[in-house]
C-alpha cells in the first residue's frame, strides 16, 4: 500500500481530518490522565488500616451532663468494665477517633526542641494500655503500655506524656536506618518522646488529599480522655459476634446511665460504614471519571465512523474505478484502515503533548502525581485499536462496491 495517494487524498479533505485528529488527541489526553487518577482513588480506596476491621465498631458517646475530669474518669472506667464483661466483646478503649475517620488530632514532628521547620507529619491517637488489643495493631517491636503510665487528659489540657508508640512509616521515616526504638522526637512541644513500641501499620484518622504525603505516619499516646462532654469509645467484638456486640453494647452502657446519647453521626458504626463514608468522594470520583472515559471513547468511534462512512459514499464512483482497474477487496479495505491509522498517529502525537501538559496543571493545581508513561502507552494503544475497530465496517461496505460504479456519472 502506497502511503503517498493516501495524504494526497487526506489533503483534499483536511477540515475531516484536523477534526478527527484533533478529537483523538483531546480524548487521549484526558482519558490518560482520568484513568490514573482512578487508579489513585481506588489505591487509596484500599488502603489497610492495620486494624482488626471485620470485628470492630466505634461508639460516639455523650454523657447528657456535664461531669469535673475525674468524675468523667469514673465514669470512663465503669463504661469499659461493662464493656468488657459482655459475653461478645473480646475488648474495649477510649479514644480521640479512629482510623479513616477524618479530621482528628494531628501534630508536626521534629528531631530538636529548637526546630523550626517540621521533619514530618503525625496523626496523633490516645489511648490506655487496652489499645492496641482492641483495634488489633500488630506490635513488631517494643512493648505496649503499662497502666502506670496511662494519663487521664481532661479538656483542652495539652499533655505530652514521656512514652509513644508510633507506626513503623512514621519509624522510617524519622529513623531510616530502622533505630527508632529507645529514639526521642518532639511533637509540637520542648518535652521529648521516647519511642518503646512500633506497629506495622496504623492509618491515619484524615484520608484527605492534603495528608497524602504521610500515609501512614501514626503515634499513639497512653492517655485516656477524661472530657466532661463525653468520649469515643472502640470496642472489638469476638470472632463473627460484631451483630450481637453492636446490639448489646449501647444497651448495656444505657443501663449504666440513661441520662446518655448516641449521637447521629458517629453513634455506632462498624467498618464498613466508617470505610464506605471515609471514601465517598474517591469513590464518586472513579466513577464519574470512568463515565468520562467511556463517553469519550464512545464519542471518538463514533465520529470515526461517521467521517469514514461519509468519504465512503462520496468515493463509490473513485472506488468503482479502482476496481474495475483491478483493486481487490482486500486493497480497499487495507486503503482505509491505512488512512484511519495515519489520522489516528497525527492525533496520538498531539494528545501525547497534551496528555502531559494536562498532567501537569492537575500536579501544580491539585497535587496529583506525575502521569506514569505506562498510562500514555496504553492509551495510544488503545486508540490505535479503537480506530482501527470504528473504520472496520465502513471500510467493508467500501471495499464491496462493485466495478459497475465506475460507469455512473458523477
Amino acid at each position: 500500500m502506497q502511503i503517498k495517494p493516501i495524504l494526497s487524498a487526506l489533503r483534499r479533505h483536511k477540515a475531516g481530518t484536523v477534526l478527527i485528529a484533533l478529537q483523538i488527541a483531546l480524548t487521549l489526553a484526558i482519558v490518560c490522565n482520568a484513568l490514573y487518577i482512578i487508579h489513585q482513588r481506588l489505591a487509596h480506596i484500599a488502603e489497610p488500616t492495620g486494624v482488626d476491621e471485620p470485628n470492630l465498631f466505634a461508639m460516639a458517646n455523650l454523657w447528657g451532663e456535664q461531669y469535673t475530669k475525674e468524675q468523667a474518669a469514673a465514669k470512663v472506667q465503669q463504661d469499659l468494665a461493662t464493656l468488657r464483661q459482655l459475653p461478645s466483646v473480646a475488648d474495649a478503649t477510649p479514644t480521640d477517633g479512629y482510623p479513616l475517620r477524618g479530621g482528628g488530632w494531628d501534630n508536626f514532628i521534629t528531631m530538636k526542641p529548637d526546630q523550626t521547620a517540621k521533619t514530618t507529619d503525625a496523626s496523633v491517637y490516645v489511648g490506655d494500655e487496652h489499645f492496641l488489643r482492641t483495634l488489633g495493631l500488630k506490635l513488631i517491636a517494643g512493648r505496649d503500655f503499662n497502666a502506670g503510665e496511662v494519663q487521664n487528659m481532661g479538656l483542652r489540657e495539652s499533655t505530652i506524656p514521656p512514652v509513644t508508640i508510633i507506626s513503623k512509616t512514621l519509624a522510617d521515616r524519622l529513623f531510616p536506618n530502622g533505630d527508632a526504638l529507645g529514639k526521642s522526637f518532639y511533637s509540637m512541644s520542648s518535652t521529648p518522646t521516647t519511642i518503646i513500641g512500633i506497629v506495622d501499620t496504623l492509618h491515619r484518622q484524615d484520608v484527605s488529599t492534603w495528608s497524602a504525603p504521610y500515609t501512614g505516619q501514626s503515634l499513639i499516646w497512653p492517655l485516656r480522655l477524661a472530657q466532661p462532654l463525653g468520649v469515643f469509645y472502640v470496642v472489638r467484638a469476638k470472632p463473627g459476634q460484631l451483630a450481637d456486640a453492636m446490639r448489646e453494647a449501647p444497651k448495656a452502657l444505657y443501663a449504666e446511665n440513661r441520662m446518655r446519647m448516641f449521637p447521629a453521626k458517629d453513634g455506632l458504626v462498624n467498618y464498613q460504614q466508617i470505610r464506605e463514608e471515609a471514601f465517598e468522594r474517591d469513590r464518586g470520583m472513579a466513577i464519574l471519571m470512568g463515565i468520562i472515559c467511556a463517553v469519550l471513547l464512545a464519542i471518538t468511534a463514533a465520529g470515526i465512523v461517521g467521517l469514514t462512512s461519509f468519504w465512503v459514499g462520496q468515493r463509490r464512483r473513485q472506488i468503482g474505478v479502482r476496481r474495475a482497474l483491478g483493486a481487490t477487496h482486500r486493497d480497499i479495505l487495507h486503503y482505509f484502515l491505512t488512512e484511519n491509522l495515519l489520522i489516528s498517529l497525527g492525533g496520538i502525537a498531539i494528545g501525547t503533548l497534551l496528555a502531559f501538559g494536562l498532567n501537569l496543571w492537575l500536579v501544580k493545581t491539585f497535587s496529583l502525581g506525575f502521569l506514569p508513561l505506562t498510562y500514555v502507552l496504553g492509551g495510544m494503544v488503545t486508540l490505535v485499536l479503537l480506530g482501527q475497530g470504528a473504520v472496520f465496517a465502513p471500510a467493508l461496505r467500501a471495499s464491496r462496491v462493485p466495478p459497475i460504479e465506475a460507469t455512473r456519472p458523477a
